[in-house]
C-alpha cells in the first residue's frame, strides 16, 4: 500500500512516551504508533452513528480493517470527519 508522508511537531514528552510504546514491543516504530492512534480517533468520532445490528465488536472490527485500508490521507480523515459532523 503506498502512504503519504506527513509531517508533524510533537514535544519531547510525547515523543518519549511514544518511544515507551516502541520499546515495550507494542508497537515497530513511530510511525505505528501515530497510525494507531489516528485510527482510534477516527473510531471514536464514529461511536453512535454506527447502526446496531447485535455483534458490535464484529462491526468494529471490520470498520477497522476497511479504514486501514480507506485512510491514505489526513485529507480522507477529514472526509469521514464531515460524515460524522
Amino acid at each position: 500500500m503506498v502512504m503519504d508522508t506527513v509531517q508533524v511537531r510533537l514535544s519531547h514528552g510525547l515523543v518519549d512516551k511514544i518511544d515507551d510504546l516502541v520499546g515495550t514491543g507494542i508497537y515497530a516504530n513511530r510511525s505505528d504508533v501515530i497510525r494507531d492512534a489516528v485510527r482510534k480517533l477516527v473510531l471514536d468520532r464514529m461511536v453512535g452513528i454506527i447502526p446496531n445490528t447485535g455483534d458490535s465488536v464484529k462491526e468494529l472490527r471490520e470498520i477497522k480493517k476497511k479504514l486501514s485500508k480507506e485512510i491514505k490521507s489526513f485529507k480522507d480523515i477529514e472526509e469521514i470527519n464531515k460524515l460524522i459532523d
